[in-house]
């Protein structure tokens, strides 16, 4: 597991990169999307890379390694949302953001080591196919708890699933060759 564990760093600090440059060119404006906005971007992105992996045809260049690094970052704002709320009008400086960027991904991180533990690197034998595939289907769960405004019987709350989807997110991308 120590590969994973270095790979999963390799896939943070890409995304974690891009996220920088983002917060320089655009500052913290994502802080004033409401939750059901941030799971509609990763659903988009999700959707697209399930179309790009059926499709014969693309009309544009970008491809999954893009759209699954855009899931990762939409995931971990939506956890910094979870904690912070719903700001009116950016709060936060880029380097406060990135500073909580790295404590979600070290959350997310030890989740997946947890779970890798126990599953013994199941995800190795999977299809990125298959990761997209519940990766859609984590996003359908979060829509219907939003949906219920929160109110569930037994299920995880939105954040475990934010969780998840940004580790089978990693997963692709280190199949993809990207670790």
């Amino acid at each position: 597991m120590a590969d994973t564990s270095a790979e999963f760093d390799s896939i943070i600090n890409q995304c974690l990169s891009l996220f920088e440059k983002k917060s320089y060119d655009y500052g913290t404006a994502w802080r004033i999307l409401r939750l059901p906005s941030l799971t509609d971007q990763i659903f988009i992105k999700a959707q697209r890379i399930r179309s790009l992996q059926t499709l014969s045809e693309r009309k544009v260049e970008e491809g999954e390694v893009s759209e699954f690094i855009g899931i990762i970052n939409y995931c971990i704002m939506a956890l910094i949302q979870i904690d912070l709320g719903i700001a009116e009008n950016p709060d936060i400086d880029a380097e406060r953001a990135v500073a909580l960027y790295k404590e979600k991904a070290d959350r997310c991180k030890q989740l997946m080591m947890d779970k890798n533990h126990d599953y013994g690197e199941a995800w190795r034998e999977m299809r990125v196919s298959s990761l997209t595939d519940l990766i859609l289907q984590k996003l359908l769960r979060v829509k219907q708890i939003e949906d219920k405004q929160g109110k569930t019987l037994v299920s995880e709350g939105v954040d475990a699933n934010y969780q998840d989807m940004l580790n089978y997110a990693v997963f692709a991308l280190i199949h993809l060759g990207q670790a």
